[in-house]
């Protein structure tokens, strides 16, 4: 039974009305490119009131209708290395939202959930020690969007140590959104 939750329900409630939400995503890097998947790679954090699941890869955010969000995507080791090249970068290439409703958490939602902004992202040139770089998926959830709990999957796009190929891989566990009425 999925719990309802209702803007009263937190004691902070005035952080409800932030315009703007962030869900930060760091990435293992090295992991993921050796074991080709997300699995244990992924640590998620956002600044939700009465979220759950920080730190992990099945993060509970707690948002409402027509809220926008920055999906914020960083790899762990994030400092120039020694020989003067920097690691390899993480990019969101997309959010797939997914049909819970029909039992199965693999297909994709008919209903459209969220209204996408734009990808923002710096190049990997622009990297110095005073500017954090990081690649971001900003959207806004739909201003119709019934109140419940909304899983989704992070389609994202690895660059590769060495050469130009990329790897593109999707989360194992499914975050969330929680939609709470305005």
């Amino acid at each position: 039974m999925t719990q309802a939750y209702a803007a009263t329900d937190f004691a902070d409630r005035g952080q409800l009305n932030s315009v703007q939400l962030n869900v930060v995503t760091l990435v293992d890097m090295e992991r993921a490119a050796a074991t080709k998947s997300l699995d244990g790679c992924l640590y998620m954090m956002d600044n939700s009131v009465g979220g759950v699941g920080q730190g992990t890869d099945h993060l509970e955010t707690v948002c409402k209708q027509g809220q926008v969000i920055n999906w914020i995507i960083r790899p762990i080791d994030m400092h120039r290395r020694p020989d003067g090249t920097w690691p390899p970068m993480p990019k969101i290439n997309n959010l797939v939202f997914l049909d819970v409703e029909k039992g199965d958490e693999e297909d994709v939602a008919e209903r459209r959930m969220m209204t996408e902004l734009k990808v923002y992202g710096a190049p990997d040139r622009m990297r110095d020690q005073y500017t954090a770089v990081y690649y971001y998926w900003a959207g806004a959830v739909m201003s119709e969007a019934r109140p419940g709990l909304y899983r989704y999957r992070l389609v994202l796009e690895l660059e590769k140590e060495h050469g130009t190929d990329k790897l593109y891989l999707n989360s194992v566990r499914h975050p969330a959104l929680r939609v709470l009425p305005v």
